[in-house]
Order: C-alpha cells, then sequence, then structure tokens
C-alpha cells in the first residue's frame, strides 16, 4: 500500500473537522470561525460561508446530501443546504463539541459541554438532554436507531432516538483517558461477514462456494496456525473479536479512540470486543472507509495511520508538520483527506497493490492486507489464513507456501499428498526482518531477491548460498526439479537470462538479448525458452542453439503450456494469443495477464482478480490436421477441444488410414459404430489382409461416400460389397445401374430387398407387389393380411397353385383372423384340408355346414359334436349339449358338466336351479343306464338324484321362507313341505339344507296352524341344535309360549291315507308312507299336500301297452239304481232308503282291492289283473311312462272329481289348479322347466 498526494493547500487557522458531500464532489472544512468549501476534484476552494462568530469546532454532512450542519465555540449550531446557504440556526448553553446526521431518519445531533440536542425538520424545537460530563464526539449507527457519546471523563453513553440512555459503558481508565472520537462501523452484514475489499472479485463472495477460514490458534490439529502472531502472543482474544459477536450486531461495532492512547471496540450491547490495542499518540480523529474494511487515525503523532478494522497497523498515509485533527475517506473511493493544527489539508489517494503468488492451478494472493487466500483455480475451492499483520509478500510452489509478513516469514505445508486437499498447516517460521524485492519458496528453501542479490535460505532462517548478478533481476520463477535442487529462471534488466539451482554456486547463462527482460517461462521439457522484453515482444528461443525460433509482438507476458510442448500462449493488447508450433498465431479477446497456461485452462490475472479461462485448443488441433500430422493432432486435442473436432480429427485420422488415433478419438466421442468398424478392420489386417482400397472403400460406405466406396470396392473386384451396401441402403437405383443386365438371380435378390425396404419404411401396398413379383408369396400374404386387405389375399388365394400349401394355408388363417370364413372355407377346400374345414366351421360357430360335412365324413363327429356340446352348456342349453354329448358318444362328460352345474347351484343357495339340474342328472343317467353293462349304476344315481330333486325343490320355499323378508307361499303350503323335508332327511342332510331351517319354518307354521305337539316337537329338537343368532330370541320364546298350548294337534292337519283311510300322525316316524298300510304318500309338487292317488302293479304277464289298451276299453258299469223313494204330502216331505242285498260284483273291483286285510308290517302292493284293468276309466288313470329299463307307473285317483296333471316330461304331480296357475307365471313345468309349448314329453 502507497498514497499518492493529489492536492494540497493551507489555510491560516486549524483544521478541527471537515465533511464530504455524499456524492465526493465537495469537501466542507471548519477553519476558524468560516466554514471553506473545497472542489474535491482538483482542490479548488469554491465559497468560503461565514455564520459564526467564533471557532468553528465541527461539520457534518447529511446522508442524502440535502444539508449539512456546523457546530461553533459560539454555542450555535447552523443548518446550511447543499446549495451553501443557512437556513436555521439553534443554540446550546455551553460551546457545540461535535454533530452528527442521522444516516437514515436525518436526525442532528448536537453535542455541548453539558447537554445534547436532537433536531429534526419536522420538529419546530430541538429536543435537549442533560449530560453528566463534557460530550467530546458522538455517533449513530447503521440503522439509526441509537447514537453513542464519548465523555471526556472515559465514558461511552448509547441513547435512543429519543434521548434516552439504554447503555453506559465505563471504561477502566476514567478521565484519565478521555474519550476524543468514536465511530460505528458502516460495513453492512453482508460485507462484514465476508470482509471483502472494494475491488475484490465479486465471485469470492458466492455463499455456496466452499470457503473456510484457519484460525491462527490451532497449534497442533491439521488446521495450523496460520497466523502471523505467535501463539504466545494471545491470538485467541484477536480471533474472538468478531466470533465474540453475536451475528446482528456484526454491523454495530463502536470503535473508540481515547488520549489514554488506546484504540478499543465495543459491541451494541457495551461488551468489548477483544482488548485494548496501544497506539503510542494521542488520537485526534478516527473515521471507517465506506465499507468498513480499514480504519483511519490522525493524531499527535503528525502523521495519519491506517489500520485494519481489528485495529492492526498497516502503514502511514502522509505525514505533516503538526498534530493531525481529522482525517476522513472520500465516500466510495481509496481517496484520503487530512485536516492538521497548523491549517494544512492534504488530499491522497491510496493504491494498494496486488501481492499473489501462482503455481499451476493454486493462486495465492492478499486480501484484506493482513490476509492470505488460497483460491484452487479447477475446483473453485478457497481457504483462508488470518495473518493479523501486513502481508508483504506471498510465494508458493506446489505444497509449500511462503508468506513475509513485517518482522518474519511464515512457511506453510499443505497437510496431504492430495491435489485437492486445501489444508495447510505451519512447517517453519522465520522471526527475522528482510527487505527484499522478489520472494520464491522451494521444496526447501527460500529465495529472497533484493536488486541485483539473491540469497537462498533454508526454512530455519540459515543461509546457504548468495548470488549476485551484473544488473538489476527483473524477473524471477522456479521451473522446477528435485527437492532441495530446484531450477530458477532468472531474467535481468541487461537482458541477461540464467539458470540457477539452488544447491549450486555457480549461475548458468541461457542467452543474452539486447534488451531488458519483463517475463520469462520455459517449455515443458526445457529446450525452449519464452521471453517477453520491455518492447512488449514475444521472443522464442532454442536453448541448446541460442536461436531465436520466432518472435511476435504485443505481448505483456507469456507461458508454455505444462502438458504440451510446443504450445505458449502470450497476451497483450486486450487479445489472448496462442501459438503451436511454427503455425501462425490463434488470436482472441482477454483482458488480463496470462500467467499460466495448463492443458486447455489459460490462468489470467485482471485486475486483483485470477481466473481460469477454459480454452478450446481447435485452431492448432486443425493446424496440425492440415499436415496430416495425426499423432500431433490428437496430443492437442487432449488439452481440451470440442466434441465436434475430436469427431473431425478421427474422421482425418481414419481417411488418413491412422487406426490408432482414429480409434482413440473415437473412443472419446464415444462413437461405437466406428469403433466396431476399427476393430474389425484390426482383426483382419491380423488374418493377414493388406489390401488399404479395400479398408478405405469400408470407411467411405461408414462416412456416406457411397460412390467413392463402390468405386474402391469395384478396384478391389468386390463387386458384391458395392451390391449389399446399395441395397443395405435402399438405394435400389443406384444398384440397378451398377449391376446393369446382370444375372436374373441377382435381379430378384434385388428386388426382393427393395420390397424388403418398402415395408420398412410404410410403404406396403408396394411392398406386396414387388413380393408378388419376385415370388415371395409369403411375405406378400404376411403384410396383406397385417393391413386387412381382404381383396388382396384373395387374389393371391386364388391365382396360387393348390400344391403350394403353405402360402394357401398362411391365406386361410387370415381369413378367419380379419372375419372371412367363406373365404377361409374356399381356401381349405382348395387344398383339400377337410380338418382344418371342420375346426374353422366349430370355431365360427356354423354348425350347420359342420353337421353336414360330419354327415359325409363320420370319422369328424367327434370334433363336430364334442365342441358343439361345450357351446352349448356354456349358453345353458343343457338338454341339447346333452344330445350333442350323446351324438358324440360323451355321455360322462354331460353328466360331470351338469354336476358341476348342480353343485354350483347349491353352493350358491339357488336350490330352484339344483332341483332342476339333479332332474336333468337323474335323466341322463337314466339315458346311460341304457347300456347293459351300466344300467345298475346308473339307475342308482337315477333313483338318487330324481329323490335329491325333489328334496331341493321343497327346500327352495324354506330357504326363501327363512331369508326372505316376505313369504310367497301359504302358510299350509310352508308346514306341509317342512313335513315333507323332515320326513325324507331321516339321515344325513345333502350339501345346503338346513334342518335347523326347516325345523323353524315347521315349529312356526305348526302353532300358526294349531299343530301345538308337532311345534313342540320342533322346538325340543331346535334347542339341541347349533341355531344362528338371529333365530335364537324366536327359538327361545316359541320354546316358552308353546307350553301353554295344549298337547294335541289340530284334527284338520292329521294326513289321511286313500288307501286304508288311516289318518296318520304328523309326525311320522316311518316317513312318508302310511302307519297302517306302508303305502307311500303321493305329493303335490306345488302344494305338497297328499294327492288321492294309489299307486297300483299290473299282474305278471301283463305288458304296459296291454294294459294301457285295457284301461282305454272303459267297459260299461251297471248303473246304480236310485233306492231312495221320495213321498210328498200335504205336509210333508219324505226320503226313504229301500233296504235291498245288492251283489258285491256290483262294486269298484280296484276298491275291493284297497279293502284287502294286510297283515305284518310289510308293504303289500296293489296287484291288479285285466279285469280290474278293463273296469278303470281312463281319467281316473296317471301313468308316469318312464323310459327303459325303467317300468311304468301306475296311479289311480280316489277322488276322480277332483282333477289332477301329471307333468309328461317329469311325471311330476300338481293339482290341476295350481299347475295352471304356475304354468301360466312361468310359462313352463315349475318342475321340469318344460316349455308349455312344447309337444315333446
Amino acid at each position: 500500500m502507497r498514497s499518492v498526494l493529489t492536492w494540497r493547500d493551507k489555510v491560516d487557522q486549524c483544521v478541527y473537522d471537515l465533511a464530504f458531500k455524499p456524492d465526493g464532489t465537495q469537501l466542507i472544512l471548519a477553519a476558524g470561525n468560516r466554514l471553506l468549501v473545497y472542489d474535491t476534484s482538483d482542490g479548488t476552494l469554491v465559497q468560503p460561508l461565514k455564520g459564526h462568530k467564533d471557532t468553528v469546532y465541527c461539520v457534518a454532512y447529511a446522508k442524502d446530501g440535502k444539508r449539512f450542519a456546523s457546530g461553533s465555540a459560539d454555542k450555535s449550531v447552523i443548518i446550511w443546504t447543499s446549495k451553501l446557504e443557512g437556513i436555521l440556526k439553534y443554540t446550546h448553553n455551553d460551546s457545540v463539541q461535535c454533530v452528527s446526521y442521522n444516516p437514515i431518519t436525518h436526525q442532528l445531533a448536537s453535542c455541548s459541554s453539558n447537554d445534547f440536542g436532537l433536531w429534526s425538520p419536522e420538529q419546530k424545537s430541538v429536543s435537549k438532554h442533560k449530560s453528566s460530563n463534557r460530550v467530546t464526539c458522538c455517533s449513530w449507527t447503521n440503522d439509526g436507531q441509537y447514537l453513542a457519546l464519548g465523555m471526556f471523563n472515559g465514558v461511552i453513553s448509547i441513547r435512543n432516538k429519543n434521548g434516552e440512555e439504554k447503555v453506559k459503558i465505563q471504561r477502566p481508565g476514567g478521565s484519565l483517558s478521555p474519550v476524543w472520537s468514536i465511530c460505528w462501523n458502516p460495513s453492512s452484514r453482508w460485507e462484514n461477514f465476508w470482509m471483502n475489499k472494494e475491488d475484490e472479485d465479486p465471485e469470492d463472495v458466492i455463499v455456496s462456494r466452499y470457503f473456510q477460514e484457519i484460525p491462527s490458534t490451532l497449534k497442533s490439529t491439521v488446521y495450523s496456525s496460520q497466523g502471523s502472531e505467535a501463539e504466545e502472543e494471545e491470538p485467541e482474544e484477536e480471533d474472538n473479536r468478531h466470533r465474540d459477536a453475536k451475528p446482528e450486531e456484526h454491523n454495530d461495532i463502536l470503535a473508540v479512540a481515547d488520549w489514554g492512547q488506546k484504540l478499543s471496540f465495543y459491541q451494541l450491547s457495551g461488551k468489548q470486543i477483544g482488548k485494548d490495542q496501544p497506539l503510542n499518540f494521542d488520537p485526534c480523529c478516527l473515521s471507517y472507509f465506506t465499507k468498513g474494511e480499514y480504519i483511519l487515525l490522525g493524531g499527535s503523532d503528525k502523521q495519519v495511520s491506517l489500520f485494519t478494522r481489528d485495529g492492526v497497523r498497516l502503514g502511514t498515509v502522509g505525514e505533516q508538520n503538526s498534530w493531525v485533527w481529522t482525517c476522513k475517506v472520500k465516500p466510495d473511493s481509496n481517496y484520503v483527506v487530512v485536516g492538521c493544527q497548523d491549517g494544512t489539508i492534504a488530499f491522497y489517494q491510496l493504491i494498494f497493490s496486488t501481492v499473489h503468488g501462482l503455481y499451476k492451478d493454486r493462486y495465492a494472493y492478499r486480501d484484506s492486507m493482513t490476509d492470505v487466500v488460497i483460491q484452487h483455480l479447477i475446483t473453485e475451492q478457497k481457504v483462508r489464513i488470518k495473518c493479523r499483520e501486513l502481508v508483504k509478500k506471498i510465494a508458493i510452489y506446489k505444497s509449500r507456501l511462503a508468506i513475509q509478513l513485517p518482522e518474519k516469514i511464515l512457511i506453510y505445508e499443505l497437510y496431504s499428498d492430495d491435489s485437492s486437499d486445501m489444508h495447510y498447516q505451519v512447517k517453519e517460521k522465520i522471526l527475522r526482518k528482510y527487505d527484499c524485492n522478489l520472494l520464491v519458496v522451494c521444496t526447501d528453501h527460500i529465495i529472497l531477491c533484493q536488486e541485483k542479490r539473491l540469497q537462498c535460505l533454508t526454512f530455519t532462517g540459515v543461509k546457504e548460498r548468495e548470488w549476485q548478478m551484473e544488473s538489476l533481476i527483473r524477473y524471477i520463477k522456479v521451473i522446477g526439479g528435485p527437492p532441495g535442487r530446484e531450477g530458477l529462471l532468472v531474467g535481468l534488466k541487461n537482458g541477461q537470462i540464467l539458470k540457477i539451482f539452488v544447491d549450486n554456486l555457480f549461475a548458468i547463462v541461457l542467452l543474452k538479448q539486447a534488451t531488458a527482460v519483463r517475463c520469462l517461462d520455459m517449455s515443458a521439457s526445457r529446450s525452449k525458452l519464452a521471453v517477453v522484453d520491455e518492447n512488449d515482444t514475444c521472443l522464442v528461443y532454442d536453448v541448446q542453439t541460442k536461436e531465436l525460433l520466432f518472435q511476435e509482438p504485443n505481448a505483456n507476458s507469456v507461458a508454455w503450456n505444462t502438458q504440451c510442448e510446443d504450445m505458449l500462449c502470450f497476451s497483450g493488447g486486450g487479445y489472448l494469443n496462442i501459438k503451436a508450433s511454427t503455425f501462425p498465431v490463434h488470436q482472441q479477446r482477454l483482458q488480463g495477464f496470462v500467467v499460466g497456461y495448463n492443458g486447455s485452462k489459460i490462468f489470467c490475472l485482471h485486475l486483483f482478480s485470477m481466473t481460469a479461462v477454459e480454452v478450446p485448443q481447435s485452431a492448432p488441433m486443425y493446424q496440425y490436421l492440415d499436415r496430416k500430422l495425426f499423432k500431433e493432432a490428437y496430443q492437442i486435442a487432449c488439452l481440451g477441444v470440442t466434441d465436434t473436432d475430436w469427431r473431425e480429427l478421427a474422421m482425418e485420422a481414419l481417411e488418413g488410414l491412422e487406426f490408432e488415433t482414429a480409434k482413440k478419438a473415437f473412443a472419446r466421442v464415444q462413437d461405437l459404430r466406428y469403433l466396431e468398424l476399427i476393430s474389425s478392420i484390426e482383426e483382419r489386417k491380423k488374418r493377414g489382409e493388406t489390401n488399404n482400397d479395400l479398408f478405405l472403400a469400408d470407411v467411405f460406405s461408414y462416412q456416406g461416400k457411397f460412390h467413392e466406396a463402390a468405386k474402391l470396392y469395384k478396384r478391389c473386384g468386390h463387386e458384391n460389397l458395392a451390391l449389399d451396401m446399395y441395397t443395405d441402403l435402399c438405394m435400389f437405383d443406384y444398384a440397378k445401374d451398377f449391376l446393369g443386365s446382370g444375372d436374373p438371380k441377382e435381379t430378384k435378390m434385388l428386388i426382393t430387398k427393395q420390397a424388403d425396404w418398402a415395408r420398412n419404411i410404410n410403404e406396403p401396398k408396394a411392398a406386396v407387389e414387388m413380393y408378388i413379383s419376385a415370388g415371395e408369396h409369403v411375405k406378400a400374404i404376411e403384410i396383406s393380411g397385417d393391413r386387412g386387405w381382404t381383396d388382396t389375399l384373395i387374389d393371391i388365394a386364388r391365382k396360387l397353385d393348390k400344391a403350394e400349401r403353405e402360402p394357401l394355408l398362411l391365406c386361410a388363417r387370415y381369413f378367419k383372423k380379419l372375419n372371412n370364413p367363406g373365404y377361409a372355407a374356399e381356401t381349405y377346400l382348395k387344398i383339400g384340408d377337410l380338418k382344418a374345414l371342420v375346426q374353422l366351421h366349430v370355431e365360427t360357430q356354423r354348425w350347420e355346414e359342420a353337421f353336414a360335412l360330419g354327415e359325409k365324413h363320420p370319422e369328424f363327429k367327434d370334433d363336430i359334436y364334442v365342441p358343439y356340446a361345450q357351446w352349448l352348456a356354456e349358453n345353458d342349453r343343457f338338454e341339447e349339449a346333452q344330445k350333442a354329448f350323446h351324438k358324440a358318444g360323451r355321455q360322462r362328460e354331460a353328466v360331470k358338466v351338469l354336476e358341476q352345474l348342480t353343485h354350483n347351484a347349491v353352493v350358491e343357495s339357488r336350490f330352484n336351479d339344483a332341483a332342476y339340474y339333479y332332474w336333468m342328472l337323474s335323466m341322463q343317467c337314466l339315458d346311460i343306464a341304457q347300456d347293459p353293462v351300466q344300467k345298475d349304476t346308473m339307475l342308482a344315481k337315477f333313483h338318487y338324484f330324481q329323490h335329491l330333486a325333489e328334496l331341493y325343490h321343497g327346500y327352495h320355499a324354506i330357504h326363501r321362507y327363512t331369508e326372505e323378508p316376505f313369504s310367497f307361499h301359504l302358510p299350509e303350503t310352508l308346514f306341509n313341505i317342512s313335513r315333507f323335508l323332515l320326513h325324507s332327511l331321516t339321515k344325513d342332510a345333502p350339501l345346503g339344507i338346513s334342518k335347523v331351517n326347516t325345523l323353524f319354518t315347521l315349529a312356526r307354521q305348526s302353532r300358526a296352524l294349531g299343530a301345538y305337539k308337532l311345534a313342540r316337537h320342533a322346538y325340543d329338537k331346535l334347542q339341541g341344535l347349533q341355531s344362528p343368532a338371529r333365530f335364537q330370541k324366536s327359538i327361545e320364546l316359541g320354546s316358552l309360549t308353546i307350553r301353554s298350548k295344549p298337547f294335541h294337534d289340530s284334527e284338520e292337519l292329521v294326513p289321511l291315507c286313500y288307501r286304508c283311510s288311516t289318518n296318520n300322525p304328523l309326525l311320522n316316524n316311518l316317513g312318508n308312507v302310511c302307519v297302517n298300510c306302508r303305502q307311500p304318500f303321493v305329493f303335490s309338487a306345488s302344494s305338497y299336500e297328499v294327492l288321492h292317488l294309489v299307486e297300483f302293479y299290473l299282474e305278471e304277464g301283463i305288458t304296459d301297452e296291454e294294459a294301457v289298451a285295457l284301461i282305454d276299453l272303459e267297459a260299461p258299469r251297471h248303473k246304480r239304481e236310485n233306492r231312495w223313494q221320495e213321498v210328498t204330502s200335504s205336509n210333508s216331505q219324505t226320503l226313504r232308503l229301500e233296504e235291498s242285498m245288492e251283489p258285491m260284483a256290483e262294486e269298484d273291483p280296484f276298491t275291493a282291492k284297497l279293502s284287502f286285510e294286510q297283515g305284518g308290517s310289510e308293504f303289500v302292493p296293489v296287484v291288479v289283473n285285466r279285469s280290474v284293468l278293463r273296469s278303470m276309466s281312463r281319467r281316473d288313470v296317471l301313468i308316469k311312462r318312464w323310459p327303459r329299463p325303467l317300468q311304468w307307473q301306475y296311479f289311480r285317483s280316489l277322488l276322480p272329481d277332483a282333477s289332477i296333471t301329471m307333468c309328461p316330461s317329469c311325471f311330476q304331480m300338481f293339482h290341476s289348479e295350481d299347475y295352471e296357475l304356475l304354468v301360466l307365471q312361468h310359462t313352463s313345468c315349475p318342475y321340469c322347466r318344460r316349455r308349455i309349448d312344447d309337444p315333446g314329453p
């Protein structure tokens, strides 16, 4: 840092205070009893202002620049406008010591010896407050909320905007340390947190960037001390200065200078930050730079000193001849103005020089004068070392870092060998003051340069050797080497360039030129030397021959590429110049100085920031490619070029048959296609192929240069490869031209490939035509079928010969798929595939055509009727399905289907359907029983299924009664059904039939109809069974209330045996037979009442046909004479029965059979002879005409007037009225579901 005097002036009186206008254009001075207004640009006195009668002590400008105030020994304060007009004046009781404007509200604070006042433009009067002691100075906080007052007795009072004291700071020195100047740090929280300079690179404050501070107190850890102070010098307190400050108080730090010759810092809360800093002079003025990074102090030492914001002295701004009473910084600049006791006014510009060092991708630079920041130019990581002293020189080399401070040199090393490691620790300290112009660090030494002399010191400060040069040293650089034997490149003012090894006392003169050296660099192999001289010329020499290879103008710095021997770059005139070998220079715009060149990155220093510029090496690469220097071009590309450049390099190398370079380049752009080509060529080379024209033809074909490739193929005698290339690329016209009038087979192959291409590009019509012309009928059929072109398929199928079986079958399959079974049948007939034709009819359910085909060809009977039966079963046409199964000879399949359907109906509680299915099953079994082998088994199944059908048919009503809220049956019907089921369920109940539901229904209906005994029995039975919860309450209540009823049943409900006229109990242990004659009861299939029918059997020798014929005869009966005689008199009317004995022969012979006395407990059936049959009337006899092998059953109605109807299909009996009503409801028999319009049985 150095200061340059811009202008100076002198007045007759002492300058006590000064203030800048916020825009920096004017300077207001308090000199004597006047205010002097200066133009800051050239120091011209603009105008003196008179208004005070005594010495003016203080002056302050408002932040908005509209007005300023002055305070004087005449006890008055004057408010002036920016136009230099006084507009207001108010007074205090004593001389005014200081004034200060609130930066936010523009409230003015004015302080005198015994009070202070607060005034704002909107107030009519000044608000004054008493002070306990003389106020010497004052300052507002940045947010304008608090005002700090410095007292002559050493006390600091912090007041709010209303003048109320909030904090009082009692300082140790007391009245022996009068507070003479105070100032709040003006920096914002952000600026204070990052501690940036005004001209720092803005990228340095990106929050997301890695940034680490290494405190100097960490002595033995990996983050070892990098501070400038020794640990015993209490760096902890230095480090705690801002660490102790709360985040919200970062911008509320008060700097205090007192005449106890100390500089102190306080927080807004009154807590001191760190320790007092000794000054060794009486400070008269203290002020901050605009951003708070530096402090100016002036006083009795007759100079202005620059301090860091932490209180570290950096240097002197300007020495004066008398005490400095005031000093201020021009807003937002590096200009400083000084006012002295003798009336001197000096205006200085501060120039902060750049102190930095660079090694490859690590750049170290000075920040805030006392810190060193090391930046990794590739990863953008940063680390900060706080030295807390002025950093004078910085040097960096490999893992070493040297920092020169005023009284010592610190040597740091990296904590690890990791290239990305940014953790530095102190290796050595040299506690000695050195004067030097340049500083260089090596692995084990530091090199000090002072004018013509070079000194080599160890890290302990021992001088090992010294070199004396002929001229001033202008440039020095470490060019590498083994540890302890590094080489130095030195350039002198007289043009001499030397190489010095740190372990060798003798310097080696590389060359000498006529002009002074400004910048030097040596190539990676140490064979070439680049020099920038004082004429801005870049000269490149061969180190061995000393020959000047070339020179380029307009250069201010130069750097060789560390990864490429023949590349260098130099900057100058706002341009970056890149030169490869002896090729012309490639230019692009760039501001700054080139200081390093590594690969594709050029490190450029512009103003105070170092940046890494990514520079594609395209231009030099193409220069090498133009000369077919593929390997050299590849080396350049490795430094960094675009993907397009890599591809261009790969293509050029491939065409030049430089396969190794091409392979590397294609691998870089991940082009697998070309890598496969190169790999195949290399394999062919290993097998002994040497024809480069053939290799080049393959390359051309890959590059799309097809005609050139075809010419080369033809020249090599490989016309087939050219033809394959054209056809693969669908260039059929070119292929035909290339082929000419050749082999017909080749032409057919060409047409086929063209058709394949048309198919692939979605031109199916053209493809089909070409396939047909090429004889590829299968492919043509596939395209037409996939597209649904039925007409095209028909044309193809009809044109094909029947011997071409495969394409015709394919046509038929597509016809089926496209729902054109007629064309498919035509095709199958053409090739004579009858089995496929049968399958077609079956799949399309064209049963009539299938049956007709089956009649002509019985061998396909199973293929037709089995699928037909399955289709019928799936469509609930079970009767037809059975017939179909029967026709196919698959009776077992029919039975299995029906059994499964029956089981499902039971599981799903569809008991009505279950009864129907069981009846169907029984009839199917009866049909199968015609086979003598299965007769016994099937008849047993028949009777079993008939029984189950009757049970499920009856239970359907019970289930609906118990599960549904409303009943559709009369109580008598439910009563009869439940009795029927109870008598039938003598053993285990079939699946789905609940004994609980049956007993529950019987109990309720018995009680309702007066069968109390039977109801009691049912309730007792229910008590012993596990009943559903919903029945529990009803069962328990019924069991109790039935006890109050008589223990007998209503006689009206007692069933009568129509054979023996015996009244049977309601609860019959024998089941559904008479307890007396054992005659089975015949029940109505709807109301389940006992029908007035008696079954009779034919006498042996009488056939069914004869019996029917005898019954149909209906022999005439003797008409009974009326034995009642009516006698009428005048007073009465009398009927008289004449007693006469008639022969028994006149009675009904069947009735006589019924009266036959039975003996024992065995059932004796009614057997009739021909005469009895002859006596019967046809309308009184019902016949169940079972198919063989069952016998017919005969029933005689004993009450001919009560009509009974029997279903001709299922042979179930109904009261005629009930049957007619049910048929009207269902249009079919309620039992077997035979429709009324079906004439068959």
